[in-house]
């Protein structure tokens, strides 16, 4: 969350996301085709499962690009808030995609299908390849953008999931044992869990108006109180106006005003920016002689 030039890194996540959906929607096409040539239920079902993540990654090239319209008189802030609830949206198709797996490896499990341990080493590497060359295109920017972590993380952990099943197949075909590809997809599905859940907290968070995760509150009240001529600071609030941009408001003390009272605002812009990735700051100068009226 710390963007030097915003609409610029969202041209390169829309370009990213936009290769991802036309990679994953041919695999998708590319494994519905093989599950039914080859009558396999399971590669029908991971198509199907497929075919979530691409909508997942739809949601965050539309958010995406809802996240540039300019503001208007409805939406005074514009539309970058839409990247927090599709990151919440991709979070929760995580989790659900996590439970559905543990629920199918599980009765699978109890009865371990046949399986053709050579078809579905097949797939899966091709699946390994798309989701993880998807997950490689998102990989420097989902690092501060919350958003894009989510269709990541979704593409991570198709990638994988495939490794699993490539792997199982190759034990299948040297073990004969069918009952390893459940097993392994049961171990996947808890890995994919942790993240999930903790981008849903994540996610949640910055909806309520939460302080991001990469500013620590105090550490900008320390800074803002270390200030020449500010003797107090209060009202401080920090939040997110997408899961790019930290918006703050704050009310300032300076019982004697700088000369230069534009300067002051503009040098403490820049900083604010520079230091804690914060682009839009709101700043009240008070001269300390009444009370805060927002506390009457």
């Amino acid at each position: 969350m710390h963007p030097h030039h915003p609409n610029e890194l969202i041209d390169h996540a829309g370009r990213a996301l936009g290769i991802g959906i036309a990679l994953n929607l041919g695999f998708v096409i590319l494994e519905a085709v093989a599950g039914i040539l080859g009558h396999s239920m399971a590669l029908l079902a991971d198509a199907a499962h497929n075919l979530g993540d691409v909508l997942g990654l739809v949601l965050a090239w539309g958010a995406n690009r809802l996240s540039r319209r300019v503001a208007d008189r409805q939406f005074s802030y514009g539309l970058g808030s839409s990247t927090m609830l599709a990151a919440l949206l991709n979070a929760i198709t995580l989790i659900l995609a996590s439970l559905w797996i543990l629920w199918e490896a599980g009765m699978r499990l109890l009865e371990p299908p046949t399986v053709d341990g050579g078809l579905v080493i097949a797939v899966a590497l091709a699946g390994v390849l798309v989701n993880a060359g998807t997950a490689w295109l998102l990989m420097a920017q989902q690092k501060h953008d919350l958003n894009l972590r989510g269709a990541f993380l979704h593409m991570a952990a198709d990638a994988a999931v495939s490794v699993a099943v490539a792997v199982s197949g190759l034990l299948i075909l040297l073990t004969g044992l069918s009952w390893i590809d459940p097993l392994l997809s049961m171990a996947v599905s808890l890995v994919i869990l942790v993240p999930a859940i903790g981008l849903t907290r994540q996610s949640l968070q910055l909806i309520l108006h939460g302080v991001p995760d990469d500013i620590d509150l105090d550490d900008v009240g320390d800074y803002l109180q270390g200030l020449p001529g500010v003797t107090e600071h209060h009202h401080l609030h920090v939040w997110a106006l997408s899961t790019r941009e930290t918006a703050m408001s704050v009310h300032l003390v300076t019982p004697t005003p700088p000369d230069d009272g534009d300067r002051f605002l503009h040098d403490l812009q820049q900083a604010l920016r520079q230091r804690f990735g914060i682009a839009h700051a709101t700043v009240q100068i008070e001269r300390g002689n009444a009370p805060c009226p927002i506390d009457d």
